[in-house]
Order: structure tokens, then sequence, then C-alpha cells
């Protein structure tokens, strides 16, 4: 049934791991090439104490977890209204049929496609909606400090 999406998602898998691959590779580089630059240079320790570093205990959130966790969610409503849709609307769904058998099947991909990609959406922006509430919130808060 999902054979439509295995496809695409390996390929994705494949082309994410690659790129990952990389972006490692040229991190190890960036990150050689500036600690020879230092080395060049000679840097003086003591100018360094005079610079202000950022506080390491900073609450730097990340909605990362909130956008994945509502995205899936979505994804999950999304199939299981498509399933009900699908149920309640169409007689003899699940059974084999042999007169119009594939165009049930067609018809359900479209609805658990369309549910799944509408639920989605709706969970990333219930992330987004989020996301600005708090950050409204933070920024409040600091004002008033």
């Amino acid at each position: 049934m999902m054979d439509f999406i295995m496809a695409p998602l390996i390929v994705g898998i494949v082309t994410l791991g690659i790129y990952r691959l990389f972006e490692l590779f040229v991190r190890k580089r960036e990150r050689l090439t500036i600690i020879e630059k230092m080395n060049e240079k000679l840097i003086d320790l003591s100018s360094l104490q005079k610079i202000p570093l950022p506080q390491l205990m900073q609450n730097n959130f990340s909605f990362s977890a909130l956008k994945a966790g509502c995205l899936l969610m979505g994804v999950g409503l999304g199939l299981l209204v498509g399933f009900l849709i699908c149920v309640n609307y169409f007689p003899f769904y699940g059974t084999e049929m042999q007169d119009s058998g594939w165009q049930i099947q067609q018809i359900s991909g479209v609805v658990y496609g369309s549910c799944v990609l509408l639920f989605g959406g709706a969970g990333l922006i219930l992330a987004f909606i989020i996301e600005v509430k708090n950050n409204k919130q933070k920024k409040e808060d600091k004002v008033s400090e």
C-alpha cells in the first residue's frame, strides 16, 4: 500500500546522508584552517580576557522538537482521518472487488495523501504559532526586567 513512498524516501535518506558526510568534512577543514590561522597570528591570551564572552547558561530553546512533534501528530491525525473517510464513504473499502477495486484504491490513495499533507501542514502552522507566542512572551519578560 505504501510502495509509492518507499523509493522517494530511500532516495531522500541517502541524499541527506551524503550531504551530512560532506558537511562533516568541510567543517573539519574549516576548523583546522581557523586553528592554523590562530597559530600564525600568535594571539595573546591576556587580550582575550578583556572581551566580554556571552553567558553560557543563556536559555537558547530550540523548537525543533516541537516542530517534529506537531508534524508527526498532524501526519498521524491525517492518516486516521483518511482512514475514517475511506471506511465511511466507500462501501466496499478493504474488500476485494473486481470491477471497482482499482478505482477505490486510487481514490483512497488521494484521500490519504491529501489528509496527511493537510494535517501535517496544520501541525507545522501550530508549531509556528506556539513559537511566535513564546518569543513574544520572552521579549515582554526582558522588557519588564
